[in-house]
């Protein structure tokens, strides 16, 4: 069985949509972890990001990889 870990830590909700889709259309296995919690209202999205990505160790490089580049494209358009 393949042990899934963190593979990064996004700061928005707009970052999860974003490489949520890019994953999935890739067909790369990974999940989202949120880091809201009803009980104290999103507080910990405050403090510690949205939440994380989780993978299998062989995918870690290549959701990196496409986050950069994901995070890349979102600069230049600010440009």
């Amino acid at each position: 069985m393949t042990k899934w870990t963190k593979v990064i830590v996004l700061d928005n909700d707009i970052q999860a949509m974003a490489l949520e889709s890019e994953l999935k259309a890739r067909q790369i296995p990974h999940f989202m972890r949120s880091y809201h919690d009803i009980a104290y209202n999103g507080l910990f999205q405050t403090q510690k990001g949205w939440g994380h990505v989780e993978a299998p160790a062989d995918y870690h490089q290549q959701i990196k990889d496409i986050f950069a580049a994901l995070m890349a494209e979102a600069d230049d358009d600010k440009e």
